[in-house]
C-alpha cells in the first residue's frame, strides 16, 4: 500500500492506494498554518499512522509517502519557500521520512504531481509527454516529459501562468510581473476580459445584468451571446497562444484541461486550438486537447504515483 497526499492552503487531502493505483480510502484534514507551518508536516504524519493503525497496516506494508505542496520543489524533495504556509527553504523528504520512522517520502509542487496524477490515472492516461494546464484562480501548470515531471533547477518548472503575454498590461500580476497568461485565461483572468470589453461599448449582453464571473462569460457563450463570444475569442487567442510556445519546447502529445474553468467543457476548445494552430510549431500541430478527469483528486493521485516511481 502507499499513502498520496495534496497539501493545499485550507485542507490536506490524504488517499491510500494499492500498487496498481487503485484508491482504496480517501480523507482530509486541516492545514494548520501558525507557528510557521510547523505543524502541518506533524499532523500529515500523524495521519498516515493513524489510517495505518486503522487498517492494520506495519511500516513494512507501507511502500512510501508521496506529498505534493503549494511551493517549487526540487527533485531531491528538497521546497524553496512556500510563502503561503509559511514555510522556507528545507528538505521535506528528510522531515517527513523522519516523522515516519523511515518511510520512503517523495515530494513535489502540487500542480506537478497533479500532471502526473491525471497522465497516471486520468484524462492523459497512455501519454508520456504531457501538459496539464490548470485554469482556476490562476493558472497552474504541470510538465510531464517521457513520464517524468520537468521540475527545474529549483522546481519552478511548469509555471506556465507567468509566461509573458502581453507587453502594455497595466495591472500587475500577483507574481509582480505584468502581462503574464493567467492574468488573461484564469477565472478572474476570464473575467477581467469581460469586465473592459463590456466598458468598451453599450452592446447588449446578457454579461451586464449578471454577476461578472468566469462562469458567467461561458455560459453566455453557450447561449450565442455576441459580447461573451468576443470576450471568449480573446481568451482562446491568449491562451492558444502560450500553449503553441509551450509545445515549441517540449512536444506534448496532450494538453490536459482542468480547473474551474474547465467545467465549461469541451466549448473551451472551440476556442483555444484554432488559435493554439496558428502560432505552434508544425512538429507538435496535432497535440491533442482533452479535459481532466480526475479532479479535485488528481493531486492525490500524482502523489501516489510520485513515490512509486521513487521506489521502483
Amino acid at each position: 500500500m502507499l499513502f498520496g497526499v495534496d497539501l493545499g492552503g485550507t485542507t490536506v487531502k490524504m488517499g491510500l492506494f494499492d500498487a496498481d493505483g487503485n484508491v482504496t480510502d480517501k480523507w482530509e484534514i486541516p492545514t494548520r498554518k501558525e507557528n510557521a507551518g510547523s505543524l502541518i508536516l506533524p499532523d500529515i504524519a500523524d495521519s498516515v499512522k493513524s489510517k495505518m493503525a486503522e487498517k492494520g497496516l506495519k511500516k513494512e506494508d507501507v511502500l512510501g509517502v508521496g506529498i505534493g505542496v503549494p511551493g517549487p520543489v526540487d527533485a531531491s524533495g528538497v521546497i524553496h519557500k512556500a510563502a503561503n504556509l509559511g514555510w522556507g527553504v528545507f528538505s521535506i523528504r528528510e522531515t517527513m521520512e523522519g516523522l515516519l520512522d523511515g518511510i520512503p517520502v517523495a515530494a513535489g509542487n502540487d500542480a506537478n504531481v497533479a500532471a502526473l496524477g491525471e497522465m497516471w490515472q486520468g484524462g492523459g492516461r497512455g501519454c508520456r509527454n504531457l501538459v496539464a494546464v490548470t485554469l482556476g484562480t490562476g493558472v497552474g501548470g504541470g510538465i510531464i516529459v517521457e513520464g517524468q515531471i520537468l521540475t527545474g533547477s529549483t522546481g519552478a518548472g511548469g509555471e506556465i501562468g507567468h509566461i509573458h503575454i502581453v507587453d502594455d498590461e497595466p495591472e500587475t500580476c500577483g507574481c509582480g510581473n505584468h502581462g503574464c497568461l493567467e492574468q488573461y485565461a484564469s477565472a478572474t483572468g476570464v473575467t477581467r476580459l469581460a469586465k473592459r470589453r463590456l466598458e468598451k461599448d453599450d452592446a447588449p449582453s446578457a454579461l451586464r445584468g449578471s454577476s461578472l464571473s468566469a462562469k458567467a462569460v461561458w455560459d453566455a457563450v453557450k447561449e450565442g451571446d455576441a459580447v461573451a463570444i468576443e470576450v471568449a475569442k480573446e481568451f482562446g487567442h491568449y491562451l492558444g497562444k502560450g500553449l503553441a510556445a509551450i509545445a515549441c519546447v517540449v512536444n506534448p502529445e496532450v494538453f490536459v484541461i482542468g480547473g474551474g474553468v474547465s467545467k465549461a467543457g469541451e466549448v473551451l476548445f472551440d476556442y483555444i486550438c484554432d488559435e493554439y494552430k496558428k502560432y505552434v510549431f508544425h512538429g507538435s500541430r496535432e497535440a491533442k486537447f482533452v479535459l481532466a478527469t480526475l479532479g479535485n483528486d488528481a493531486g492525490i493521485f500524482g502523489a501516489a504515483k510520485l513515490i512509486l516511481d521513487e521506489i521502483k
